[in-house]
């Protein structure tokens, strides 16, 4: 590459480099520096350094390690199903053809839903003895009352209640990318497993999933760290309750920033977030794409 060349790739990249810099790297290493800090919530106040001592609080609070465990919880109901789901309709789709172009589009109609209406809708659908989901259920015989399922209000089922807006916000997501995926792999090779007499569950697990590695990580990983940073479908639900039974990470961030004021807490559970969230890609890439393994 020309000297002048390379100039002009540099000021091509410039602009998105700096907008990195300044909205990505500089918060989170403000972060990760404020996580060593016992800091006032008073803009301008006091900053003593603690070292870890932030990290050795929550570490050993039940409350963070409550919020871990259903952020955890929660990641799993809502991937778990939107693959299994997206998966499903995406090898729909593909048997359909050029039939499922209008259906597609349908299917596609959530994802233009902000979450926040996304979370409105679904409280007032589940919302205890005035939901209308309670009430078809009581209409067709199934519940005795309406308050017999307190979708949002017991503690024992609150978490998925809260996913299911997740679930259906963007289960049409995974679909696309699964679908996408669907229309690279050969014809040829699927039509050579027909031949030699394969059925169709063998052809999926021997041919299509193993083709589909990169793809099924991307879809993982993306929706993976979307959902383990739900915030604002949960908390306009239930705002983490009922007995912090739907209180994520996120949530719980919010929270002692907020609420409880403390700016460096708040900060080392954030780091530790990040953290977690970088090493379970790390570990998808790996496990599911495996680059360079053979399918």
């Amino acid at each position: 590459m020309r000297a002048s060349d390379r100039r002009f790739a540099l000021a091509l990249i410039a602009p998105a480099t700096l907008f990195l810099v300044v909205f990505v790297a500089w918060p989170l290493a403000r972060l990760v520096y404020d996580s060593f800090f016992q800091i006032s919530p008073i803009a301008g106040g006091a900053r003593e350094f603690i070292g870890l001592d932030n990290y050795a609080q929550i570490f050993a609070s039940p409350t963070f390690q409550g919020a871990a465990g259903r952020t955890v919880a929660y990641t799993a109901i809502v991937i778990t199903f939107e693959f299994v789901l997206g998966f499903a309709v995406a090898l729909l789709f593909t048997a359909l053809g050029r039939k499922s172009a209008i259906f597609r589009t349908i299917f596609l109609y959530p994802l233009m839903i902000a979450p926040v209406v996304a979370g409105l809708l679904w409280r007032f659908l589940l919302i205890d003895n005035l939901g209308i989901v309670n009430h078809v259920l009581h209409r067709v015989g199934l519940l005795d009352s309406p308050g017999d399922i307190g979708w949002l209000s017991d503690p024992s089922i609150v978490l998925w209640a809260v996913a299911i807006p997740d679930i259906w916000l963007t289960t049409s997501f995974m679909t696309l990318i699964i679908f996408a995926g669907l229309q690279n792999i050969p014809g040829d090779v699927l039509e050579a497993a027909r031949l030699d007499g394969a059925a169709f569950p063998t052809v999926l697990v021997r041919i299509i999933i193993p083709l589909l590695r990169p793809v099924i990580a991307v879809a993982l990983i993306v929706r993976g760290i979307d959902a383990a940073k739900a915030f604002d479908i949960i908390l306009i639900q239930t705002g983490g309750g009922p007995q912090n039974a739907s209180q994520t990470l996120s949530l719980l961030i919010h929270q002692t920033m907020v609420r409880f004021g403390d700016p460096g807490q708040a900060s080392a559970m954030g780091t530790v977030y990040l953290l977690a969230m970088m090493i379970v890609a790390g570990l998808a890439v790996w496990f599911i794409w495996r680059p360079g393994a053979k399918s």
